[in-house]
């Protein structure tokens, strides 16, 4: 079998000015995906597996938008895609890539070393350097709390990167790296400012504890459905399954869910602007990806009748 992959420049008017470069490989009939990868990296070195993405051309009349069908790791070419001797596939250069675990564990381990310092030196950071009077005054509760339920959420989800999750890519782009980490380094640094400020005025003692009672029973559910989701994939399979267990049961995405409903419990007993601007961003970043597999849900698994829900009740 020898497909041929057209090489699609990242310009799409490109498309327009020249015919795309084509290259043939020689693969036997039980070929997979992962031997196409390879064969194409052997030929063009810049182009590691993981940078790859080959996809089905789109078929002739087929609606503006859509997208040729993406050739997945361990699958057959001939038996799961029907290609054969001449068969053509669409090459993308997915760009410079990194290892999730790696932007997991930067995007994490950040913020911890971002929010300490203002808690740790609190009296060379606001006396010293920056002149305030009262940075010497005693921590209150809840500053002392914030700082432990901040590290603690960092810290399980450095855990979980390296014991728990399951990632079914191997990499992202490099950029997301640098925007992942500004997004939480920023925040994390802006969040622990004002709330280790001199002048920072607590909640009442009764909001305070509701609030962080909130977010500490959200954490433990956080990380309920983040071991559930690697239990779904505890053979080491990589493929998409349908979660139904659990939170799973009635919120599309309850990792998600959790994991807004906990910031929410955080900014209650803080009351932290930076901390609301913080999870706004996140919530509508988060509903939009859990739209989009929701809307994968009903896709793979015809089962799947649920209505879509991220915050219940509200949302």
């Amino acid at each position: 079998m020898a497909p041929t992959s057209p090489s699609n420049p990242s310009n799409p008017t490109d498309l327009d000015r020249s015919p795309p470069l084509t290259s043939k490989f020689p693969l036997d009939a039980q070929a997979t995906t992962d031997d196409l990868k390879a064969a194409f990296h052997k030929s063009k070195r810049k182009y590691y597996p993981t940078r790859q993405r080959f996809t089905l051309p789109v078929p002739p009349g087929a609606p503006p938008k859509t997208r040729g069908t993406p050739l997945t790791q361990g699958k057959s070419l001939s038996k799961d895609y029907g290609l054969a001797d001449g068969s053509i596939v669409v090459f993308k250069d997915l760009g410079p890539q990194v290892p999730y675990a790696v932007v997991f564990l930067a995007e994490y381990a950040g913020p911890m070393l971002c929010y300490l310092p203002f808690f740790v030196m609190r009296k060379e950071i606001y006396g010293d350097f920056l002149g305030m009077k009262g940075a010497d005054k005693p921590m209150h509760v809840a500053q002392q709390l914030a700082c432990a339920f901040h590290t603690a959420h960092y810290l399980k989800r450095i855990l979980e990167t390296l014991f728990v999750h399951h990632f079914s890519n191997a990499t992202m782009p490099v950029f997301n790296l640098f925007r992942n980490c500004g997004y939480y380094w920023g925040f994390a640094s802006f969040i622990s400012y004002f709330i280790n400020h001199p002048d920072y005025t607590p909640v009442g003692e009764t909001q305070m504890m509701v609030g962080f009672g909130i977010s500490a029973l959200m954490q433990l559910g956080n990380l309920h459905c983040h071991v559930y989701q690697a239990s779904l994939r505890s053979d080491g399979s990589k493929a998409y399954k349908e979660p139904n267990g659990g939170l799973f049961k009635v919120v599309t995405c309850a990792n998600y869910c959790c994991e807004i409903y906990q910031w929410v419990g955080f900014n209650v007993a803080t009351q932290s602007a930076m901390g609301w601007i913080f999870i706004a961003c996140g919530a509508a970043q988060m509903a939009q990806w859990a739209a989009a597999k929701h809307r994968r849900l009903r896709k793979l698994f015809p089962g799947f009748k649920r209505p879509f829900k991220l915050l219940p009740p509200f949302y």
